[in-house]
């Protein structure tokens, strides 16, 4: 009796075969990833369409790892009626025949003799006679795919096959179709070759084949101890010839090579498993947990092995031994979960309390007291909370913890409690790691708070964004401006003056009164918060008299701060106390602001005496303030006491120092005028013009005789025009003269006559345009330039009137220079014309008179050429 089997030997794959399968990629039959050596795009490409093209396969496609290594990688995936090996096969097959028929399809056409024969050159420059007209134009020709034109080309070279060229460029009127090219390289293509199967009749024979096989095992072996591989075949053959104990004694051996390789002790244990060698399996892997107690996946598959075999006890004794390692979470959740799937809750929770003992970590925390709530144990799961926020103490909390400790009291509609988790989280947890906590509160209080509620909410976001600014710059006082007016919007007392507070301590580093501007207006602001909203008036007193006493008044002060205080003294009704801080900000640091703020409180107080000891301080200390003068004279004229305030007036315009004389004396002026003193205005205007001749003081004269309602006193302004453009021209100011002569020519336009007004028009000057030398700017010695300018040139200037002469005497010059010009011309043209026709009369007679005749002729043309 013969004995038929088949045995199906997988063979070893070397580095240089040109196909193989990716180890670990063929999962099942179906299944592979194949590895083209030395290929690219070219037979990529091509061998997915074709196939593609199978109606077995599911699922094709090709990549390649790197553009570097010439390696594709072509992925396949077809039905259970077909292997993958098999569709790679037949598609091979067909791209094989697809580029067979191409080159038949080639040759035939080649030899129909419809194109002209060329020699074959020696070189490889006839490779390139091969081409679409777009080639020789620097285009790219496509060729079919899975072949090359370049590589067709090389072949005929090759075998010294002619070159030729196409005479018809023309598309051929039969098109063929890639489906039409498939289906003739089905039809032609030959029987694949099958890899034939090794028939075993008899035991011998049997023998033979497994003592040649472990043979070249034992071979490789030796060659490459160290690759584990080689070990793994090796051991899978014998499993596959049922020969357990040799594969035992083989990975026994691969063991002593690796004692501490995973996919080994995972492919052993995989066979003691496979095989339902249940004792073994277990020494097997109580050896590896004592060898390897770090790789959790073997305690997984030993626990899972118990459980599938009903051995509760002894998986969770594995779990126990397991646990004592102190394990990663994984194996602490998985021992969680074994309890559960067993109702073994109680086991659970010891589980759980071991677990955030060994990893404290909030995650952990929550997943105990999601565990509690999910098996209905609310107070349990809140205490599991309280622990976890006790145990992590202030330094080590985080937001997610309270994030779900309040999500957790939402769910059990305890709103408060959500509330008091959510701000007593925020009050303790700093700005930059509580950003989720703020917007979980958010819709907190959007979902279950009222309209005060969500504006705390929004009031304590904003106010830790002050918070967090300060924290960087304490001396950035807009920030304590926008931090008070937040406070002061809540309504809390206490917080606003702790704002305040902490606000005013921020003195400036140095005394600038640049540096102090706006430091000033928090003292103003907090004073101004204890009066208006507060009522706490002493507060506000001593709010202000602490300003005063920080600031340096030796190098500078602020008189809004001790006006403001009087004001607020004023209010009080205590008139003295404000007179008193008023008088000591005069004394210690004196300015204008301080002095006309208290000059305008006295006068409010209608104290007149008061006042005028306080202009007579003012000005005392700064004579030169015309507007302290003026308003001096103002008051003492208001109160009808005309000689004092021309008195003030006086004693104003002696000053040897002004700062704005001229507003002093037009007020002056006004004032004489006010009182209808036209003398003394008129001897006001003398004098001023002693002490300056400007152009308006002479044109403010003028005008102010023309206003005076005195018969003549037109004339009278006229005088004064004329004086003062006599006194311009004295002084030689050219452009103030045409500006009073302007003054003065309107003046007659709406109060003089037509011959007063012609007057003044004659009196106008000319704008004639000069130039003059001046300094080069870069300075270079000798270098000269010149520039234009614009002169006035006054008719009654009698030192200009030469220069009128000399120009017009140039003007006559230059016209009667060009009028002889024009008459040379005409006369030199017009003896040029009678000497052209004296010669043609000349000539003529000459042709027409005798040979004796000729001296006289010649004569006559002389004395005509002479003419």
């Amino acid at each position: 009796m013969s004995t038929e089997a088949t045995a199906v030997v997988p063979r070893e794959v070397e580095e240089n075969d040109k196909i193989s399968i990716i180890p670990g990629t063929m999962t099942d039959p179906q299944c592979a990833t194949f590895c083209l050596q030395d290929e690219d795009h070219t037979l990529g490409n091509a061998l997915r369409w074709a196939i593609m093209k199978d109606p077995e396969v599911d699922f094709v496609s090709y990549s390649m790892p790197h553009p570097s290594e010439p390696k594709t990688n072509v992925r396949i995936q077809t039905t259970e009626k077909t292997t993958a090996i098999d569709a790679v096969t037949r598609g091979l097959t067909n791209v094989q025949g697809i580029c067979s028929h191409i080159i038949q399809t080639f040759n035939t056409e080649l030899m129909k003799g419809e194109f002209e024969y060329e020699d074959d050159e020696e070189d490889n420059s006839s490779i390139d006679h091969i081409s679409t007209p777009s080639t020789h134009h620097g285009e790219t020709s496509s060729s079919p795919k899975g072949t090359s034109l370049k590589s067709i080309s090389q072949l005929l070279h090759r075998h010294r096959i002619p070159i030729l060229h196409i005479k018809n460029k023309n598309a051929a009127p039969v098109q063929i179709s890639a489906e039409q090219i498939l289906r003739e390289a089905k039809e032609r293509q030959e029987i694949a070759i099958s890899v034939p199967k090794q028939k075993i009749h008899d035991h011998e024979e049997l023998l033979e084949y497994r003592g040649r096989k472990r043979k070249e095992f034992e071979d490789r072996i030796q060659r490459s101890r160290l690759h584990i591989g080689e070990w793994l075949k090796y051991a899978s053959w014998e499993e596959s010839q049922d020969e357990l104990q040799r594969a035992r004694s083989i990975y026994e051996r691969a063991l002593q090579v690796d004692s501490s390789n995973s996919t080994l002790y995972l492919k052993y244990v995989e066979m003691e498993m496979k095989h339902k060698n249940i004792s073994l399996a277990r020494n097997l892997f109580d050896r590896i947990v004592t060898i390897l107690p770090r790789r959790d996946q073997f305690w997984l598959k030993y626990t899972y092995m118990e459980e599938m075999l009903e051995e509760v006890a002894r998986a969770r004794q594995i779990f126990e031994r397991w646990m004592q390692w102190e394990p990663e979470e994984e194996a602490w959740m998985a021992y969680v979960k074994f309890e559960k799937r067993y109702k073994e809750l109680e086991r659970a929770r010891v589980i759980y309390e071991r677990f955030v003992h060994i990893h404290p970590d909030p995650k952990n925390w929550i997943k105990w007291a999601e565990f509690e709530e999910r098996e209905g144990k609310t107070e349990k799961a809140r205490e599991i909370f309280a622990r976890a926020i006790e145990v992590m103490g202030e330094e080590l909390m985080e937001q997610r913890l309270f994030i779900s400790f309040a999500k957790f009291e939402t769910r059990q509609k305890e709103i408060e409690r959500a509330r008091v988790i959510y701000k007593y989280a925020l009050d303790r947890i700093p700005r930059s790691k509580s950003q989720a906590l703020y917007n979980q509160y958010v819709q907190f209080e959007k979902q279950f708070g009222d309209k005060e509620g969500i504006e705390d909410v929004v009031v304590g976001k904003r106010r830790l964004q002050y918070e967090a600014e300060l924290a960087t710059n304490l001396k950035n006082y807009d920030i304590w401006f926008d931090y008070g007016k937040l406070e002061e919007s809540t309504g809390d007392v206490d917080r606003v003056r702790e704002v305040y507070e902490r606000a005013i301590a921020q003195v400036p580093p140095a005394q600038e009164k640049r540096l102090w501007r706006r430091y000033i207006y928090l003292w103003i602001r907090y004073a101004l918060f204890e009066e208006l909203e507060t009522k706490d008036y002493e507060r506000t007193r001593q709010v202000y008299k602490g300003c005063i006493q920080l600031l340096p008044h030796k190098k500078f002060t602020f008189a809004k701060i001790w006006l403001l205080y009087a004001k607020f003294e004023i209010r009080q009704h205590n008139l003295e106390a404000a007179r008193k801080s008023l008088g000591m900000a005069i004394g210690m640091c004196p300015k204008d602001r301080l002095f006309k703020g208290y000059i305008e409180l006295e006068l409010e107080m209608r104290a007149i005496d008061r006042a005028r000891t306080l202009y007579s301080k003012y000005l005392e200390w700064s004579p030169s303030t015309c507007s302290a003068w003026i308003k001096f004279a103002e008051l003492e004229s208001e109160l009808e006491d005309t000689e004092r305030a021309r008195a003030i007036f006086d004693l104003a315009i002696s000053q040897p120092e002004l700062d704005m004389p001229e507003i002093l004396w037009k007020s002056y002026i006004d004032f004489e005028v006010s009182e209808e003193e036209w003398g003394k205005a008129r001897s006001l205007y003398r004098k001023l013009l002693e002490r300056t001749a400007h152009v308006k003081v002479w044109i403010s004269w003028a005008h102010f005789e023309a206003s005076v309602p005195e018969e003549g006193q037109a004339t009278v302004a006229r005088d004064v025009f004329k004086k003062g453009c006599q006194a311009m021209k004295d002084n030689g100011l050219k452009e103030e003269r045409v500006i009073l002569l302007e003054a003065w020519k309107e003046f007659e336009t709406h109060q003089g006559t037509t011959e007063t007004l012609k007057s003044v028009q004659d009196l106008m000057p000319k704008m004639v345009k000069k130039r003059r030398q001046v300094e080069s700017e870069g300075g270079v010695a000798g270098a000269v330039q010149w520039e234009e300018y614009y002169d006035y040139i006054f008719p009654d200037d009698q030192t200009e009137k030469p220069n009128f002469k000399l120009l017009s005497k140039a003007h006559e010059w230059k016209a009667r220079m060009e009028r002889e010009k024009a008459e040379k011309a005409a006369k030199a043209a017009a003896e040029a014309a009678a000497a052209e026709a004296a010669a043609a009369e000349a000539a003529a007679a000459a042709s027409s008179s005798d040979h004796a005749e000729e001296p006289n002729s010649d004569g006559e043309a002389e004395q005509s050429a002479d003419e």
